[in-house]
C-alpha cells in the first residue's frame, strides 16, 4: 500500500512539475537570455572589428618588407620578446598569419550570421520588441515579415526590451 501511494505521488508530482514548465520561461527569463545572446552577438563583431584590424596592420608590414631587401635586419615581437630576424625569415610568417586571422574572422562572421539567425527566431518566438522599434518608419518591413512568417502581433503577449 505504501508503495502504491508513493507512486501516485511521484506521478503527480511529474504532472504538476509538466504542467508549470508547459507555460514556458517567466518574461525575466525570455528578456535575460535575449539580452544574452545579444551580447555575444556583439562580443563576436567587437573580435571580427579587432580581428580585421590585425588583418590590415599585417597587411601594412607585409607590403613594406617586400619593398626591403631581403638580407636586411628586421625586429619581431615573439611572446612579449623582441626577436631579430631577416626579411626573409619573417614575411613567410607574417603571411601564414595574415591567412589564418582571416580564416578566424571568416568563421566568426559565420558563427555571428547563425546567432542573427537565433535571434531573430528567439524574437518571433516570444514575440520581442525593442524600444521605438514598433512604430519605427524602417522596421516597417521588418513588421510585414515577422506576420508573414505567423509571428505577427497577438495582443499583449509580446515581451519589450529596452
Amino acid at each position: 500500500m505504501a508503495a502504491s501511494s508513493s507512486s501516485s505521488t511521484a506521478a503527480s508530482k511529474t504532472n504538476n512539475s509538466t504542467g508549470g514548465k508547459q507555460s514556458g520561461p517567466s518574461a525575466e527569463q525570455v528578456v535575460a537570455a535575449f539580452q544574452r545572446m545579444r551580447q555575444e552577438q556583439r562580443s563576436m563583431a567587437a573580435k571580427v572589428a579587432e580581428l580585421e584590424m590585425e588583418i590590415n596592420e599585417h597587411s601594412l608590414v607585409i607590403d613594406t618588407l617586400r619593398e626591403v631587401d631581403p638580407t636586411r635586419k628586421c625586429y619581431r615581437l615573439v611572446g612579449g620578446v623582441l626577436v631579430e630576424r631577416t626579411v626573409k625569415e619573417v614575411l613567410p610568417a607574417l603571411e601564414s598569419n595574415k591567412e589564418q586571422i582571416s580564416r578566424i574572422v571568416e568563421s566568426l562572421n559565420t558563427q555571428m550570421q547563425t546567432k542573427g539567425r537565433e535571434l531573430t527566431e528567439y524574437r518571433e518566438r516570444y514575440n520581442i520588441r525593442l524600444v521605438g522599434e514598433e512604430d519605427g518608419p524602417g522596421k516597417a518591413g521588418a513588421a510585414a515579415n515577422r506576420e508573414s512568417e505567423g509571428g505577427g502581433s497577438k495582443g499583449g503577449a509580446g515581451v519589450l526590451v529596452s
